[in-house]
């Protein structure tokens, strides 16, 4: 979401006017996904799919405590060959589980373009918003105070998120105020298993 965010950090650079007669505002593109109906819909998506694939790695986690308790009781009887073959199991048993949980999860993974996917025609929305705001309010900078961008101080003069919010048909009667910056609220990876930093041989 970041790099969309940043996309449009200077968008508004539409004129070659002196720097010091450049009109200048911000947006909260946080706040403003935040009522959108269609990015509450993709993060109950998101969330879903979330679920299932940490039940699916529970479900995983379960057969390998079983497969180490297993040869556990059974390591007194087992041949050395024998028990060459189970721990090679175990061992086989973890990397599938990190496997599948960075397929998943990790960077670039099914959550996260799965994300991009969602979250994509919500930030289309917001793009053409943006640019209908900026073309109206004949502004030349507009940032983003929801991207990385630090922005130590604020006038809430030069704030234009109700003006996007009513492109977007979201104004409310009472003006929308924007809420201190704060982290959206997203699906996070599960914990990486707990069995993972087993040994191959339990002793």
């Amino acid at each position: 979401m970041k790099r969309f965010l940043c996309a449009f950090a200077f968008l508004g650079l539409l004129t070659a006017a002196p720097a010091q007669a450049q009109r200048l505002g911000y947006i909260d593109t946080e706040f403003i996904m935040g009522k959108m109906p269609e990015y509450a819909l993709a993060q109950v998506e998101l969330n879903k799919l979330s679920d299932t694939w940490q039940k699916e790695i529970e479900f995983q986690k379960k057969d390998l405590d079983k497969m180490y308790r297993n040869y556990q009781n059974e390591e007194v009887v087992l041949t050395e060959p024998m028990k060459k073959k189970r721990q090679d199991e175990i061992l086989k048993k973890e990397q599938e589980i990190k496997a599948y949980q960075t397929k998943q999860f990790g960077y670039e993974g099914q959550l996260f373009k799965k994300r991009a996917e969602l979250n994509k025609p919500a930030q289309d929305k917001i793009y053409e918003a943006v640019e209908k705001m900026v073309k109206a309010k004949k502004l030349d900078i507009v940032l983003d105070k929801a991207s990385d961008l630090t922005m130590i101080y604020t006038n809430p003069t030069f704030d234009y998120t109700e003006y996007v919010l009513e492109e977007l048909g979201l104004a409310s009667p009472d003006r929308n105020q924007p809420a201190p910056k704060g982290k959206v609220k997203t699906v996070q990876p599960p914990r990486t298993p707990g069995t993972a930093a087993r040994s191959a041989d339990p002793r």
